[in-house]
């Protein structure tokens, strides 16, 4: 039996996609976060890709409580003095916008061309809060990435490195990849994963369209945010989304009386995601091999 053809035409469709859910939160009058761009961002590309997602739609609290998380992450490390945010696969986030941000901070995205033109044609009459620049390219290009993780580390005294939404679309080896190139630059690091049981979960209930695109979920590690301790990194901070949701009252009931009686800490064989600080381990530093 065909399948419909998929609305995600490309791993930048994923970004119209979650945009959605930004829009949806900030249109409560209780939102968590405000985001005045979502929508317009999102545009009629994204409502039709999250209409065909209903699994997706009903659960969108994951995506509010990961926003959620990472906006008081980045608050923190800012306040902690953080001099720069460089977020990997930036897509249509809005942070630099919309959040409460020094002027001097300076803010990188990183990310494909296509999204990134986009996201400056509908922003084009907004000005950031701090100092925003925009680098296109493929974090795939190895050699690329490199050069630009290199020029940063000589450019800013303490930097914040944002993955959101970017590992689950890796495989194993190309995360550990990823991992080792950035431990090689003083920056601690933000980001998000998933268990192999949620990871199983999604690919029951919403993986058709993106495996359809060409983008399937593959990274979800056995040992969580552990994976990453032989690329140079140390989990500094844990935060279960799940818990999160709870704490922000967007859990639906029974998975709210499951927070309830649930520890915070990474189980592989439950459907878990979380948000991780990762710092560097310097005495175990990892070089980068070409």
């Amino acid at each position: 039996m065909d399948l419909p053809e998929s609305p995600i035409h490309n791993i930048s469709d994923t970004a119209r996609w979650v945009a959605v859910y930004r829009a949806g939160e900030s249109e409560r009058s209780d939102a968590v976060f405000r985001d005045p761009f979502a929508q317009r961002l999102a545009g009629e590309r994204g409502q039709q890709i999250a209409a065909s997602m209903p699994f997706a739609e009903k659960n969108s609290w994951p995506f509010v409580a990961r926003t959620w998380l990472i906006d008081r992450l980045i608050s923190e490390q800012v306040r902690g003095g953080i001099d720069r945010v460089v977020n990997l696969a930036a897509g249509l986030d809005a942070r630099p916008y919309r959040m409460d941000l020094p002027r001097s901070l300076q803010w990188l995205e990183v990310d494909l061309p296509e999204i990134l033109a986009h996201k400056e044609e509908v922003l084009r009459k907004e000005k950031p809060v701090c100092a925003l620049e925009r680098v296109r390219l493929d974090l795939s290009d190895v050699q690329a990435r490199r050069e630009l993780f290199l020029q940063l580390g000589r450019r800013a005294n303490r930097v914040l490195v944002v993955t959101e939404g970017l590992l689950v679309y890796l495989t194993a080896e190309e995360a550990a990849a990823l991992g080792n190139d950035l431990a090689a630059q003083p920056a601690p690091g933000s980001l998000d994963l998933a268990s192999p049981a949620l990871l199983k979960m999604l690919a029951k209930k919403m993986a058709a369209p993106l495996d359809q695109a060409g983008i399937p979920l593959k990274f979800a590690p056995e040992t969580g945010p552990e994976f990453f301790t032989r690329c140079g990194w140390e989990p500094e901070q844990i935060h279960s989304v799940m818990h999160a949701a709870a704490k922000i009252k967007r859990l639906p009931l029974f998975l709210r009386l499951i927070a309830m009686i649930s520890p915070a800490r990474f189980q592989p064989n439950r459907p878990w995601s979380g948000v991780c600080l990762m710092g560097r381990r310097v005495l175990e530093l990892r070089p980068i091999r070409s």
